[in-house]
């Protein structure tokens, strides 16, 4: 009898071990696992509209640069080093109304102001060095004792008020954030009353997930807590639901939906018979999925009748010409965009993608050349470098395009390869204006060497 109620212990004690393993495993892998980004000129353009208010009430500097959307469907966002902010494209999905996007915004950027990054990165720190040392002492008591469940008590002990301490750690932290929040939406007369929506849609997708939401191995407080603060809040400080950003809320979800999502889906939430911009946003682009180029431009030239100011309707018409093999419209298409708005990063980029297709001459070179060095300006990108090696060959200027490789490749991580162009660039004749840029990369190259 006593040896059952020892292998019943032994294995409880396992059991608990392995769940607080496979939490620890959750929380680096949350913070390693590399993300899949989604570029987008309109949604990320929305997006910076609606947190830079945001985060000059919290005192933050906001730039468009930070502003990523995460290709997950889970009800998330997240802020990092930098003053980068992270939106899910799940939770872009699921809002209401931009008062809702406020809200969760405001809320990271209570992080930020509060200085929890760098704090949480300290306390994961201490986390892995205790964790380490729990292990050891684990080792040592196993071999004092001969017993292998005293090392587990021991790491079990440790680990366990190390977890208790971290998540006590988060919760604070975030019930800081909220009340940052608050003030941050007062501040810019939106109701707090977004946040306490978008915790029903939590809780409601945490039900239809199967998931009972517990106090225990929790790193935000429980949504019955937040969901009366935020009524609270709403009740005392008043403020506006809605804002001039909603019609261009609703058009970048049905752009999102369309081309994440099955067709199912999106037809149930946009009928043939919904004649709304946002229903013909999205049957334009289901039309292209399906290869209808034709039709999926004539739907978009719809949308330019009704918006004719509207940049991102000829940046996605340009793209159906484009894969429709209509390389001449697509680049008149994307000009037209850049015109109602030069400084769209996305858009500038597949403008010289569909212009180098076409017959090259010096003058298209020169136009494509300013755009693309206008981008790396504005928001470096490899392919940006990669096309103004081709477009600088094209025109006959060596040491450029092989300065333009050589960015590429340092971004692509070929250092070798860039440095080999560096070398060739300098005896290529580059001038004095490129040899100081061809020095400030062979610096970086050695700086990132160091590092």
């Amino acid at each position: 009898m006593v040896a059952q109620i020892n292998r019943i212990n032994i294995y409880t004690a396992l059991k608990a071990f392995v769940q607080t393993f496979v939490f620890l495993v959750a929380i680096v892998t949350k913070c390693f696992a590399e993300p899949t980004l989604l570029t987008d000129d309109e949604t990320e353009t929305l997006m910076y509209q609606i947190a830079k208010p945001v985060f000059d009430a919290a005192g933050i500097a906001c730039d468009f640069n930070k502003i990523h959307i995460l290709n997950d469907m889970s009800l998330n966002a997240f802020v990092s080093d930098g003053n980068h902010l992270f939106l899910h494209t799940g939770t872009i999905l699921e809002v209401k109304n931009t008062n809702e996007l406020f809200g969760i915004i405001a809320h990271e950027a209570g992080h930020i102001a509060g200085g929890h990054i760098m704090r949480q990165k300290l306390k994961m720190n201490d986390l892995r060095t205790l964790s380490a040392i729990s292990l050891i002492a684990a080792g040592t008591a196993a071999v004092a004792s001969g017993r292998g469940d005293a090392a587990m008590a021991v790491a079990l002990g440790s680990h366990g008020s190390l977890i208790n301490s971290m998540i006590f750690y988060r919760l604070t932290e975030e019930r800081s954030a909220d009340e940052s929040a608050v003030k941050y939406l007062k501040k810019i007369g939106q109701s707090p009353i977004g946040l306490e929506n978008f915790m029903k849609a939590i809780e409601k997708n945490n039900r239809l997930s199967g998931y009972e939401e517990t106090p225990y191995f929790k790193t935000h407080p429980m949504n019955a807590e937040r969901k009366a603060f935020f009524d609270k809040a709403a009740r005392e400080n008043g403020g506006r639901t809605t804002s001039p950003f909603d019609g261009k809320l609703k058009l970048v979800q049905a752009k999102l939906g369309a081309f994440l999502l099955n067709d199912d889906r999106v037809l149930m939430k946009y009928p043939d018979n919904n004649k709304s911009m946002a229903a013909q946003y999205a049957h334009a682009i289901i039309a292209f999925r399906h290869k209808k180029f034709a039709q999926a431009v004539a739907l978009m030239d719809n949308l330019i009748e009704k918006q004719p100011d509207n940049p991102y309707f000829y940046e996605l018409k340009g793209q159906f010409l484009f894969e429709g093999g209509k390389i001449t419209e697509a680049v008149n298409a994307y000009k037209k965009a850049l015109k109602i708005k030069p400084d769209l990063p996305e858009t500038m980029l597949l403008y010289a993608e569909s212009a180098m297709e076409l017959p090259s001459n010096q003058k298209n070179l020169t136009e494509i050349i300013g755009i693309l060095n206008k981008l790396q300006i504005r928001q470096e990108s490899p392919r940006g470098w990669e096309l103004l090696s081709r477009a600088y060959h094209e025109q006959g200027r060596n040491a450029q395009s092989l300065y333009a490789a050589a960015k590429f490749s340092f971004l692509s991580g070929r250092i070798e390869v860039a440095k080999k162009q560096i070398d060739k660039a300098f005896a290529a004749g580059a001038d004095e204006n490129l040899k100081l840029k061809l020095s400030d990369l062979q610096n970086q190259i050695e700086n990132e060497k160091d590092e």
